[in-house]
């Protein structure tokens, strides 16, 4: 696996991306949305994890590299990210990596926030194969009615954030949309894949998910 910084422009700025890059040629990048503690060690290992399935993964920096030390700072950074400039900044990435890897083919990931910006972004931009947003946020119905995307949602059932009520939201507009969505829910709370918070880590359902969001995407990016 190779690391490097992919470079570009935005109207706020300049933007960078985080991208782990298969020993192999691959003709399949994975959009990977880090969660609201930043681009930490445990989502540069999620990224990881993808190169080593054959896929470039392309994380974007959405906080510009700011990192939060504690779930005050993370809360903070995430009240200041505009969904405008996060989406601008996802967009900004897909196009600066189609033109530097020469990669046609895209699907998009996120965790907790990133999972909100996921789902969003399969949303609002075109092009994307496949997402699979894990216990993010549901866009307004008018934003979850333009979903056109495979899409696999994973939550936990114990989750405060992303609860019942949210998830219910996002099957009826499934059901009256005819979207393209599967809601997959464990018995777990909120943040369950993230394996370096043993408090909330449930290993049965992360390595559940992670074999479910990888069939999703043999499937839609081969």
């Amino acid at each position: 696996m190779h690391v490097e910084t992919l470079n570009f422009a935005t109207s706020q700025g300049a933007g960078t991306a985080y991208v782990a890059r298969p020993l192999t040629e691959t003709t399949a990048a994975v959009i990977l949305i880090h969660e609201w503690w930043g681009i930490n060690d445990h989502i540069r290992d999620i990224a990881g994890r993808y190169a080593k399935e054959g896929y470039l993964c392309v994380m974007p920096d959405l906080y510009r590299d700011r990192v939060a030390k504690d779930a005050a700072e993370a809360e903070a950074l995430m009240q200041a990210l505009q969904i405008a400039d996060g989406i601008e900044t996802i967009k900004k990435a897909v196009d600066e990596t189609s033109g530097t890897y020469q990669v046609k083919k895209f699907a998009i990931t996120g965790y907790c926030m990133g999972g909100t910006f996921a789902l969003r972004a399969a949303c609002e931009i075109p092009g994307f194969l496949a997402a699979s947003p894990f216990y993010g946020d549901i866009p307004e119905e008018s934003g979850r009615a333009k979903l056109k995307t495979p899409t696999l949602f994973t939550a936990g059932a114990k989750d405060k954030w992303i609860n019942a009520e949210k998830i219910a939201k996002l099957k009826e507009a499934a059901q009256e949309y005819d979207l393209p969505v599967e809601v997959v829910v464990y018995e777990a709370d909120h943040a369950f894949f993230n394996d370096t918070r043993p408090e909330v880590y449930n290993a049965e359902a992360a390595a559940d998910a992670w074999q479910r969001v990888l069939s999703l995407f043999r499937k839609n990016l081969a």
